[in-house]
Protein backbone atom coordinates (compact mmCIF):
# COMPACT_ATOMS: atom_id res chain seq x y z
CA UNK A 1 0.00 0.00 0.00
CA UNK A 2 1.60 3.02 -0.64
CA UNK A 3 3.16 5.32 1.93
CA UNK A 4 1.05 8.51 3.25
CA UNK A 5 3.09 11.96 2.78
CA UNK A 6 5.91 12.12 5.35
CA UNK A 7 5.20 15.47 8.12
CA UNK A 8 7.70 18.30 7.82
CA UNK A 9 8.64 19.36 11.23
CA UNK A 10 9.33 23.14 10.00
CA UNK A 11 5.36 23.31 9.15
CA UNK A 12 3.92 22.00 11.98
CA UNK A 13 6.31 24.58 14.53
CA UNK A 14 5.31 27.04 11.60
CA UNK A 15 1.77 26.13 12.79
CA UNK A 16 2.14 26.03 16.29
CA UNK A 17 3.29 29.64 16.01
CA UNK A 18 0.21 30.99 14.38
CA UNK A 19 -1.38 28.72 17.38
CA UNK A 20 0.16 31.43 19.92
CA UNK A 21 -0.24 34.28 18.09
CA UNK A 22 -4.10 32.96 17.98
CA UNK A 23 -4.14 32.62 22.01
CA UNK A 24 -2.43 35.75 22.53
CA UNK A 25 -4.88 37.49 19.65
CA UNK A 26 -7.64 35.87 21.17
CA UNK A 27 -7.51 35.60 25.04
CA UNK A 28 -9.12 38.95 26.01
CA UNK A 29 -6.30 40.53 28.28
CA UNK A 30 -4.89 43.82 28.29
CA UNK A 31 -1.90 42.17 25.88
CA UNK A 32 -4.01 41.31 23.31
CA UNK A 33 -4.02 44.67 21.22
CA UNK A 34 -0.20 45.13 21.48
CA UNK A 35 0.80 41.38 20.84
CA UNK A 36 -1.85 40.93 17.94
CA UNK A 37 -0.40 41.06 14.38
CA UNK A 38 3.06 40.90 15.63
CA UNK A 39 4.62 40.93 12.34
CA UNK A 40 2.91 43.70 10.47
CA UNK A 41 -0.94 43.97 9.20
CA UNK A 42 -1.00 40.39 8.92
CA UNK A 43 -2.76 38.00 11.32
CA UNK A 44 -2.66 34.30 12.36
CA UNK A 45 -5.41 33.51 10.36
CA UNK A 46 -3.95 34.35 7.45
CA UNK A 47 -1.03 31.99 7.69
CA UNK A 48 -3.28 29.36 9.50
CA UNK A 49 -5.57 29.56 6.55
CA UNK A 50 -2.88 29.51 3.73
CA UNK A 51 -0.62 26.93 5.34
CA UNK A 52 -3.59 24.58 6.22
CA UNK A 53 -4.53 24.77 2.38
CA UNK A 54 -0.64 24.05 1.36
CA UNK A 55 -0.82 21.18 3.92
CA UNK A 56 -4.35 19.65 1.87
CA UNK A 57 -2.70 20.48 -1.31
CA UNK A 58 0.23 18.42 -0.38
CA UNK A 59 -1.60 15.57 1.50
CA UNK A 60 -4.26 14.58 -0.35
CA UNK A 61 -2.88 15.75 -3.67
CA UNK A 62 -0.22 13.38 -2.80
CA UNK A 63 -3.44 10.68 -2.20
CA UNK A 64 -5.27 11.77 -5.19
CA UNK A 65 -1.75 10.60 -7.39
CA UNK A 66 -1.60 7.02 -5.73
CA UNK A 67 -5.23 6.19 -4.92
CA UNK A 68 -7.35 7.96 -7.49
CA UNK A 69 -9.82 10.64 -7.02
CA UNK A 70 -12.30 9.27 -5.17
CA UNK A 71 -10.00 8.58 -2.25
CA UNK A 72 -8.54 11.96 -2.32
CA UNK A 73 -12.37 13.77 -2.31
CA UNK A 74 -13.45 10.87 0.45
CA UNK A 75 -10.03 12.42 2.71
CA UNK A 76 -11.41 15.69 2.31
CA UNK A 77 -14.75 15.07 3.03
CA UNK A 78 -14.03 12.99 6.27
CA UNK A 79 -12.15 15.81 7.40
CA UNK A 80 -14.65 18.71 6.91
CA UNK A 81 -16.88 16.28 8.81
CA UNK A 82 -14.90 15.95 11.28
CA UNK A 83 -14.09 20.19 11.41
CA UNK A 84 -18.23 20.37 11.73
CA UNK A 85 -17.93 18.06 14.59
CA UNK A 86 -15.95 20.56 16.36
CA UNK A 87 -17.71 23.46 15.39
CA UNK A 88 -20.79 22.26 16.69
CA UNK A 89 -19.29 20.83 20.04
CA UNK A 90 -17.99 24.62 20.35
CA UNK A 91 -21.43 26.53 19.33
CA UNK A 92 -23.17 24.27 21.65
CA UNK A 93 -21.11 25.08 24.41
CA UNK A 94 -21.30 28.67 23.77
CA UNK A 95 -24.79 28.77 23.61
CA UNK A 96 -25.26 26.84 26.72
CA UNK A 97 -22.18 26.88 29.61
CA UNK A 98 -20.73 29.71 28.19
CA UNK A 99 -24.03 32.10 27.55
CA UNK A 100 -24.96 31.20 31.05
CA UNK A 101 -21.89 32.43 32.93
CA UNK A 102 -22.10 35.29 30.87
CA UNK A 103 -25.27 36.28 32.04
CA UNK A 104 -24.50 34.85 35.43
CA UNK A 105 -21.67 37.21 36.03
CA UNK A 106 -23.06 40.23 33.60
CA UNK A 107 -20.32 39.76 31.31
CA UNK A 108 -21.04 42.15 28.08
CA UNK A 109 -18.51 40.52 25.95
CA UNK A 110 -19.62 37.15 26.66
CA UNK A 111 -23.18 38.28 25.93
CA UNK A 112 -22.25 40.66 23.07
CA UNK A 113 -20.73 37.57 21.45
CA UNK A 114 -23.25 35.94 21.32
CA UNK A 115 -26.64 38.93 20.46
CA UNK A 116 -27.86 37.17 17.96
CA UNK A 117 -28.32 33.94 19.99
CA UNK A 118 -30.51 35.76 22.89
CA UNK A 119 -32.91 37.70 20.53
CA UNK A 120 -33.24 34.19 18.29
CA UNK A 121 -32.47 31.20 19.62
CA UNK A 122 -34.02 28.68 17.46
CA UNK A 123 -32.92 30.83 14.33
CA UNK A 124 -29.80 30.81 15.95
CA UNK A 125 -29.50 27.38 16.33
CA UNK A 126 -30.75 26.48 13.22
CA UNK A 127 -28.14 28.96 11.47
CA UNK A 128 -25.02 27.88 13.27
CA UNK A 129 -26.56 24.25 12.12
CA UNK A 130 -26.06 25.43 8.82
CA UNK A 131 -22.60 27.22 9.22
CA UNK A 132 -24.71 30.14 8.45
CA UNK A 133 -24.89 32.02 11.67
CA UNK A 134 -20.91 32.05 13.25
CA UNK A 135 -20.78 34.32 16.04
CA UNK A 136 -17.32 36.19 16.62
CA UNK A 137 -14.20 33.45 17.63
CA UNK A 138 -16.65 30.80 16.19
CA UNK A 139 -16.47 32.04 12.48
CA UNK A 140 -12.91 30.20 11.68
CA UNK A 141 -13.99 26.43 11.63
CA UNK A 142 -17.34 27.28 9.48
CA UNK A 143 -14.76 28.80 6.78
CA UNK A 144 -12.32 26.19 6.70
CA UNK A 145 -15.29 23.82 6.57
CA UNK A 146 -16.63 25.11 3.61
CA UNK A 147 -12.72 25.69 1.85
CA UNK A 148 -12.61 21.69 2.37
CA UNK A 149 -15.86 21.10 0.58
CA UNK A 150 -14.82 23.56 -1.84
CA UNK A 151 -10.86 21.83 -2.78
CA UNK A 152 -12.44 18.67 -4.40
CA UNK A 153 -14.11 20.89 -6.97
CA UNK A 154 -10.99 23.44 -7.31
CA UNK A 155 -8.67 20.36 -7.87
CA UNK A 156 -10.88 18.52 -10.31
CA UNK A 157 -10.84 22.23 -12.42
CA UNK A 158 -7.64 22.54 -12.37
CA UNK A 159 -6.78 18.66 -13.44
CA UNK A 160 -8.85 19.41 -16.47
CA UNK A 161 -7.66 23.16 -17.17
CA UNK A 162 -5.15 23.67 -15.24
CA UNK A 163 -4.66 26.07 -12.25
CA UNK A 164 -3.81 29.27 -14.41
CA UNK A 165 -7.36 29.77 -15.44
CA UNK A 166 -8.43 28.72 -11.64
CA UNK A 167 -6.63 30.75 -10.36
CA UNK A 168 -7.34 33.99 -12.38
CA UNK A 169 -11.16 32.65 -11.75
CA UNK A 170 -10.07 33.36 -7.67
CA UNK A 171 -8.19 36.14 -8.37
CA UNK A 172 -10.96 38.18 -10.15
CA UNK A 173 -13.78 36.79 -7.49
CA UNK A 174 -11.47 38.40 -4.19
CA UNK A 175 -11.23 41.12 -6.36
CA UNK A 176 -15.55 41.22 -6.66
CA UNK A 177 -15.82 41.00 -2.95
CA UNK A 178 -13.47 44.21 -2.24
CA UNK A 179 -16.51 45.89 -4.27
CA UNK A 180 -19.18 44.05 -2.00
CA UNK A 181 -20.28 40.88 -3.66
CA UNK A 182 -20.83 38.57 -0.73
CA UNK A 183 -23.23 41.50 0.54
CA UNK A 184 -25.17 41.69 -2.98
CA UNK A 185 -25.42 37.90 -2.67
CA UNK A 186 -26.51 38.23 0.32
CA UNK A 187 -29.47 41.01 -0.14
CA UNK A 188 -30.67 39.10 -3.60
CA UNK A 189 -31.05 35.66 -1.54
CA UNK A 190 -33.04 37.55 1.37
CA UNK A 191 -35.16 39.47 -1.66
CA UNK A 192 -36.49 36.32 -2.71
CA UNK A 193 -36.17 34.23 0.71
CA UNK A 194 -37.00 34.68 4.10
CA UNK A 195 -33.57 34.29 5.96
CA UNK A 196 -33.49 35.89 9.56
CA UNK A 197 -29.76 35.82 10.24
CA UNK A 198 -27.94 38.93 9.58
CA UNK A 199 -25.62 39.43 7.54
CA UNK A 200 -22.81 40.94 10.07
CA UNK A 201 -24.11 37.90 12.08
CA UNK A 202 -23.03 35.14 9.19
CA UNK A 203 -19.42 35.69 10.39
CA UNK A 204 -16.54 37.70 10.07
CA UNK A 205 -14.45 36.67 7.89
CA UNK A 206 -15.55 37.25 3.73
CA UNK A 207 -15.52 33.63 1.97
CA UNK A 208 -15.35 34.89 -1.52
CA UNK A 209 -12.21 37.01 -0.39
CA UNK A 210 -10.31 34.12 1.72
CA UNK A 211 -10.94 31.63 -0.60
CA UNK A 212 -8.60 33.82 -2.49
CA UNK A 213 -5.79 32.83 -0.25
CA UNK A 214 -6.98 28.67 -0.05
CA UNK A 215 -6.71 28.58 -3.15
CA UNK A 216 -3.31 30.04 -4.00
CA UNK A 217 -2.23 27.82 -1.17
CA UNK A 218 -3.28 24.76 -2.67
CA UNK A 219 -1.81 25.53 -5.46
CA UNK A 220 1.57 25.78 -4.05
CA UNK A 221 1.20 22.49 -2.02
CA UNK A 222 0.14 21.09 -5.61
CA UNK A 223 3.55 21.62 -7.25
CA UNK A 224 5.54 19.36 -4.64
CA UNK A 225 8.55 21.15 -5.57
CA UNK A 226 11.09 22.57 -3.42
CA UNK A 227 11.03 26.53 -1.87
CA UNK A 228 11.25 29.35 -4.73
CA UNK A 229 14.44 30.97 -5.03
CA UNK A 230 13.75 34.49 -5.45
CA UNK A 231 15.98 36.89 -7.28
CA UNK A 232 17.25 40.19 -5.78
CA UNK A 233 14.62 42.51 -7.59
CA UNK A 234 11.55 40.36 -5.98
CA UNK A 235 13.04 39.52 -2.55
CA UNK A 236 14.57 43.31 -1.94
CA UNK A 237 11.04 45.04 -2.35
CA UNK A 238 9.53 42.20 -0.41
CA UNK A 239 11.34 42.89 2.69
CA UNK A 240 11.47 46.68 2.17
CA UNK A 241 7.56 46.84 2.26
CA UNK A 242 7.77 43.79 5.04
CA UNK A 243 9.98 46.20 6.80
CA UNK A 244 7.62 49.19 6.64
CA UNK A 245 4.26 47.47 7.50
CA UNK A 246 5.89 46.54 11.22
CA UNK A 247 7.27 49.87 12.12
CA UNK A 248 3.76 51.33 10.60
CA UNK A 249 2.06 48.35 12.67
CA UNK A 250 4.06 48.92 15.96
CA UNK A 251 3.89 52.92 15.44
CA UNK A 252 0.12 53.13 14.71
CA UNK A 253 -0.96 50.16 16.54
CA UNK A 254 -3.59 47.94 15.20
CA UNK A 255 -5.54 50.99 13.64
CA UNK A 256 -3.31 52.12 10.64
CA UNK A 257 -4.94 55.69 9.96
CA UNK A 258 -8.64 56.21 12.27
CA UNK A 259 -10.61 58.26 10.64
CA UNK A 260 -9.51 57.36 6.76
CA UNK A 261 -11.68 54.83 5.12
CA UNK A 262 -9.59 54.34 2.37
CA UNK A 263 -6.60 53.33 4.32
CA UNK A 264 -8.91 50.91 6.47
CA UNK A 265 -10.40 49.33 3.21
CA UNK A 266 -6.67 48.82 1.74
CA UNK A 267 -5.84 47.15 5.19
CA UNK A 268 -9.07 45.00 5.80
CA UNK A 269 -8.69 41.66 7.79
CA UNK A 270 -12.40 40.38 6.79
CA UNK A 271 -12.31 40.88 3.41
CA UNK A 272 -8.54 40.64 2.77
CA UNK A 273 -7.99 44.19 1.58
CA UNK A 274 -5.06 44.70 -1.23
CA UNK A 275 -2.58 46.24 0.93
CA UNK A 276 -2.77 43.20 3.65
CA UNK A 277 -2.72 41.05 0.69
CA UNK A 278 0.61 42.31 -0.32
CA UNK A 279 1.76 42.49 3.54
CA UNK A 280 1.10 39.13 3.57
CA UNK A 281 2.63 38.09 0.38
CA UNK A 282 5.90 40.20 1.44
CA UNK A 283 6.45 38.19 4.48
CA UNK A 284 6.24 34.95 2.34
CA UNK A 285 8.69 35.90 0.25
CA UNK A 286 11.05 36.76 3.38
CA UNK A 287 10.17 34.06 5.39
CA UNK A 288 10.90 31.38 1.86
CA UNK A 289 13.87 33.10 1.34
CA UNK A 290 15.52 32.75 5.33
CA UNK A 291 14.09 29.50 5.37
CA UNK A 292 17.39 27.23 4.60
CA UNK A 293 19.49 29.71 7.04
CA UNK A 294 16.67 29.21 9.63
CA UNK A 295 16.93 25.70 9.48
CA UNK A 296 20.42 25.30 9.68
CA UNK A 297 20.69 27.82 12.36
CA UNK A 298 17.82 27.73 14.97
CA UNK A 299 16.97 24.85 16.84
CA UNK A 300 13.90 23.04 16.58
CA UNK A 301 11.13 24.42 18.67
CA UNK A 302 9.65 21.31 20.29
CA UNK A 303 6.88 23.21 21.84
CA UNK A 304 5.51 24.42 18.55
CA UNK A 305 6.02 21.64 16.83
CA UNK A 306 4.02 19.59 19.38
CA UNK A 307 1.40 22.17 19.21
CA UNK A 308 1.51 22.01 15.62
CA UNK A 309 1.39 18.47 14.90
CA UNK A 310 -2.17 18.79 17.01
CA UNK A 311 -3.21 21.66 15.70
CA UNK A 312 -7.01 21.14 15.50
CA UNK A 313 -7.08 19.86 18.91
CA UNK A 314 -4.99 23.07 20.46
CA UNK A 315 -7.17 25.56 18.14
CA UNK A 316 -10.12 24.15 19.56
CA UNK A 317 -8.97 24.11 23.42
CA UNK A 318 -7.43 27.57 22.86
CA UNK A 319 -11.23 28.81 21.93
CA UNK A 320 -12.97 27.17 24.70
CA UNK A 321 -10.08 29.18 27.42
CA UNK A 322 -10.71 32.31 25.64
CA UNK A 323 -14.60 32.42 25.98
CA UNK A 324 -14.25 30.85 29.71
CA UNK A 325 -12.09 33.47 30.14
CA UNK A 326 -14.05 36.27 28.19
CA UNK A 327 -17.45 34.74 30.29
CA UNK A 328 -15.98 34.97 34.00
CA UNK A 329 -13.11 37.46 34.06
CA UNK A 330 -14.66 40.01 31.14
CA UNK A 331 -13.22 41.30 27.97
CA UNK A 332 -10.16 43.96 27.86
CA UNK A 333 -12.51 46.61 28.39
CA UNK A 334 -12.90 45.38 32.12
CA UNK A 335 -10.24 47.02 34.28
CA UNK A 336 -7.69 43.90 35.62
CA UNK A 337 -4.17 44.11 37.12
CA UNK A 338 -1.36 43.13 34.99
CA UNK A 339 -0.15 40.14 36.93
CA UNK A 340 -3.88 38.73 36.49
CA UNK A 341 -3.77 39.06 32.95
CA UNK A 342 -0.63 37.92 32.93
CA UNK A 343 -1.24 34.87 34.52
CA UNK A 344 -4.26 33.96 32.22
CA UNK A 345 -2.56 34.25 29.34
CA UNK A 346 0.77 32.24 30.82
CA UNK A 347 -1.59 29.86 32.11
CA UNK A 348 -3.62 29.13 28.71
CA UNK A 349 -0.07 28.43 26.91
CA UNK A 350 0.81 26.33 29.43
CA UNK A 351 -2.63 24.18 29.13
CA UNK A 352 -2.57 24.31 25.38
CA UNK A 353 1.04 22.62 25.71
CA UNK A 354 -0.30 20.23 27.93
CA UNK A 355 -3.33 19.20 25.62
CA UNK A 356 -1.00 18.59 22.65
CA UNK A 357 1.44 16.25 24.64
CA UNK A 358 -1.70 14.39 26.37
CA UNK A 359 -2.42 13.71 22.56
CA UNK A 360 0.74 12.82 21.34
CA UNK A 361 1.16 10.32 24.46
CA UNK A 362 -2.15 9.20 23.60
CA UNK A 363 -0.98 8.75 20.31
CA UNK A 364 2.58 7.20 20.80
CA UNK A 365 2.56 6.52 24.15
CA UNK A 366 5.06 8.42 26.59
CA UNK A 367 6.64 11.23 24.71
CA UNK A 368 9.98 13.15 25.68
CA UNK A 369 9.65 16.62 24.83
CA UNK A 370 12.81 17.25 23.30
CA UNK A 371 11.96 13.94 20.90
CA UNK A 372 8.67 14.87 18.98
CA UNK A 373 8.34 12.26 16.46
CA UNK A 374 8.77 13.90 13.19
CA UNK A 375 8.56 11.63 10.57
CA UNK A 376 5.01 10.65 11.30
CA UNK A 377 2.99 10.17 8.51
CA UNK A 378 -0.03 12.65 8.08
CA UNK A 379 -3.36 11.52 8.67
Amino acid sequence: MPQAARRLWELDALRGLLLVLMTLTHMPTRFSLPLGQPFGFVSAAEGFVFLSAFMAGRVYGTRGRRQGVAAMQAAFFARAWKLYLCHMALVALAFTVIAWLGVRNQQGGATGLLEFYFIDRGNAVLGAMLLLHNPPLLDILPLYVGLMLLSPVVLGLAARFGWQPVLLVSALLWLAEQWGLGRWVYGLWTSTAQWPVPYKDMGAFHGLAWQGLWVAGLALGMRQTPLPRWPWWVLGPAAAYALGMLVWRHVAGQAPLPGWPAVAFLLDKWALGPARVLNFASLFVVLTALAPWIHRHLPRPWPLELMGRHSLLVFCSHLVLALFTLATFGSTQVWRPYWLDALLLAGSLVALLLVAWLAEWRDRGVVRPWRVASGAQVR
